[in-house]
């Protein structure tokens, strides 16, 4: 009776188990929105295998808060899977290593980099790629442009110029921008391979081995590449080109990283430096996802641009460009921001955790080593704690300017393990958008609505690129002249 009783305190779970696969048959992709079909079946906190592991999928803000807050501790752990073991430097990285004294020192040398604090020191190189952005649109001349690419390579831009005063996108690129950009292209593919082998480990002899193979590879290719730019800053690296004394000058993360070793040798070691490097710059291709989304759904609602429009007119006016110190002003825009992470959160999975002992969630247990999975995308919209959720309605979060959603909308995550750079996140995207609003005039291509589905992922990217038409405001049509 005892055995029976522990079994049933389990959370609900499809009842169909497969041997060997579990309920990896139910699967389908996008991943989140299987996951969220399992929870309308199957309740807000439900059990599921893939292979030998257990998964617990929760997808209410309740729920979601016992787990990131009572049993915080218990869930401060990551689950050791293939990309953490090659990408992640053997799990010591950010998002890969297990909760204790490594993680916590990466997560405070992370937060001070990317603090408020911070901010002013980093916000030139954000205004300058902005600005090259909009003179490369300027000369458009009002043909269709591929807004998917333009946001990928000034997020790119703009995390290389932090982390090491470069450029790799634009005209003139040398040899090492070329090998930078197929580094790049290959990790973000590869980063939406389906892996199997992760939860079914004889699948790695039988065809899918060679995902492994490729994660080994690549890391290799990264890591020299980013030992590379370490050595160039320590100054054995060769001769320093002008782009990189000139990125010196602007005192560049690895600089920064590199002379705080000189007193703390043992929390700033090169794999520390160079896990950093790479938590800056997935975070900066996931804002230029969350940019396409924010601009696809604007022009699928014309009255909406419109009005995020008229509010920079009032605020900023036609005779300057928008400037970071305008953005807490710019309340409408920020709304706009919101209900696009709302909608389609670039993370629709929060990054696993993997409990480090037995504890309870909705008053079910769960076993130590259990692998948990938030589904962001269906708490974000989940008609019960959002009215009409299918609807892009900016307007809903209006009036709420410095509160907090809790834990029914939270895209940067939650509690320990809460991204650090959300202040950074927050202000790029909204200078961002903000100056491409404020200088051009947006349309479809078509009359056709653009295309609102989702990618594979994760991320969550839009399947079709965004391509789009602008012109220049006739009210703002000298900004870009001396910008």
């Amino acid at each position: 009776m005892r055995l029976f009783h522990r079994i049933r305190s389990l959370p609900p779970s499809p009842f169909l188990v497969f041997p060997v696969i579990g309920h990896l048959y139910l699967l389908r992709n996008p991943l989140h929105r299987s996951l969220s079909w399992i929870s309308r079946q199957y309740g807000p906190v439900a059990l599921l295998r893939f292979g030998s592991s257990r998964i617990l999928v929760v997808s209410s803000p309740d729920a979601a808060e016992e787990c990131l807050t009572k049993n915080g501790l218990v869930f401060a752990n990551r689950p050791c899977l293939l990309a953490g073991k090659h990408l992640g430097y053997n799990y010591t990285s950010l998002a890969r290593s297990p909760y204790g004294n490594h993680w916590q020192n990466i997560y405070s040398i992370a937060s001070q980099i990317l603090s408020a604090h911070n901010l002013p020191t980093i916000s030139s190189i954000r205004a300058n790629e902005v600005k090259s952005l909009l003179h490369r649109l300027a000369k458009s001349g009002g043909q269709s442009v591929n807004m998917k690419s333009a946001f990928f390579e000034l997020m790119l831009n703009a995390g290389m110029q932090m982390i090491a005063g470069k450029r790799y996108y634009g005209e003139n690129v040398g040899e090492e921008a070329i090998k930078f950009m197929e580094i790049v292209t290959e990790l973000f593919s590869i980063s939406g391979t389906t892996k199997m082998g992760e939860f079914l480990p004889f699948l790695r002899w039988m065809g899918l081995k060679g995902v492994e193979e490729k994660l080994m590879a690549l890391q290799k290719k990264r890591d020299e590449f980013m030992q590379s730019l370490i050595d160039e800053s320590q100054g054995s690296g060769g001769e320093e080109s002008p782009e990189a004394a000139e990125g010196r000058k602007k005192k560049t993360l690895i600089q920064v990283l590199l002379s705080r070793r000189e007193t703390e040798p043992e929390c700033y070691e090169d794999e520390t430096i160079k896990s950093l490097m790479q938590v800056i710059l997935m975070g900066f291709d996931m804002l230029a996802a969350t940019m396409e989304w924010t601009l696809s759904a604007m022009l699928n609602h014309p009255k909406i641009l419109k009005k995020a429009q008229a509010e920079i007119d009032e605020v900023v006016g036609h005779d300057r460009l928008v400037s970071e110190s305008d953005l807490p002003k710019l309340s409408y825009l920020h709304s706009v921001i919101k209900e696009t992470m709302r909608m389609y959160p670039v993370g629709p999975l929060l990054v696993p955790h993997e409990s480090v002992e037995e504890c309870r969630v909705g008053g079910y247990r769960v076993p130590r080593g259990t692998i948990l999975l938030i589904n962001l995308f269906y708490i974000h919209n989940d008609p019960e704690y959002w009215p009409d959720p299918t609807n892009f309605n900016p307007e809903r979060f209006e009036g709420m300017e410095g509160l907090k959603d809790g834990y029914k909308m939270m895209p940067f995550g939650s509690g320990r393990t809460r991204c650090p750079g959300e202040n950074v996140a927050i202000s790029m995207i909204g200078l961002t958008l903000g100056s491409l609003i404020q200088c051009f005039e947006w349309n479809r291509i078509s009359d056709e609505l653009i295309d609102m589905t989702e990618g594979s992922g994760p991320p969550m990217r839009k399947a079709q690129p965004l391509l789009a038409k602008c012109s220049h405001r006739s009210a703002t049509s000298d900004l870009l002249s001396w910008a």
